[in-house]
């Protein structure tokens, strides 16, 4: 799970810089290019962030049918 989390972040982490060189480009086929990129690096964090909560549900859902 922890390297989910760090996928996670690493995702979000270049969504982050993406936007950022994007709004810095001179030129629109950077700008256009490096939004598109930020906005894909969003849609896999999502992603991963998705998988992650199934996970988490899946684990409870586990423990308490351990309990019963």
């Amino acid at each position: 799970m922890q390297d989910m989390r760090a996928q996670l972040e690493k995702l979000r982490n270049e969504a982050t810089e993406c936007a950022s060189i994007a709004r810095k480009a001179t030129t629109w086929g950077k700008r256009d290019l490096f939004t598109r990129l930020a906005q894909h690096y969003r849609i896999l964090a999502a992603e991963v962030e998705r998988a992650i909560k199934e996970d988490e549900a899946l684990q409870q859902s586990r423990l308490r049918h351990k309990r019963k």
